[in-house]
C-alpha cells in the first residue's frame, strides 16, 4: 500500500499515526515532491472510481487562480482538470491511498484509514 501525505496535514499525520497503530506495511510518497504525472493521476483516479474535480482541492490559492470553479465538471474537460492537478500537486486530496486489492481511498477519515487497510490485508 501506497500512502501520498503532505507531512504539514494533520489528516495525513493522523492516517500515518494509524497505519503505524495498525503495523500496516506502506510506503509514504510525498507528492508535493515526488509530484506525480498526469497518466500516474488517471490510474489513481480509475482507482478511486473518482473524477479530477472529486479530488481536487477547490479552497486553495491556486485553484482561485485558475478559476477552477467555474471549469466544467465533464467528460471534454477531464484532460484539463488533470493537467491542473499535475502542474499544481497542492490541489489534489489528501491523504490518498492505493491498497494492495488495486482499489484507492481519499483517507481523511479514520474509517477510510481503517476501510484501506482491510482492502490490503
Amino acid at each position: 500500500m501506497e500512502i501520498w501525505i503532505n507531512p504539514a496535514c494533520s489528516k495525513c499525520r493522523g492516517a500515518l499515526t494509524l497505519l503505524d497503530a495498525e503495523g500496516a506495511d506502506y510506503t509514504v510518497r510525498r507528492y508535493l515532491e515526488d509530484v506525480p504525472g498526469e497518466d500516474e493521476i488517471r490510474a489513481v483516479l480509475d482507482r478511486l472510481g473518482l473524477e479530477p474535480w472529486d479530488i481536487t482541492r477547490t479552497q486553495e490559492a491556486a485553484a482561485k487562480e485558475l478559476g477552477l470553479k467555474d471549469w466544467p465538471r465533464e467528460e471534454g474537460a477531464r484532460d484539463r482538470w488533470i493537467a491542473a492537478l499535475a502542474a499544481h500537486p497542492k490541489l489534489i486530496q489528501r491523504p490518498i491511498i492505493t491498497a494492495d486489492d488495486g482499489s484507492a481511498l481519499v483517507a481523511r477519515t479514520e474509517e477510510a484509514v481503517r476501510e484501506a487497510l482491510s482492502r490490503s490485508r
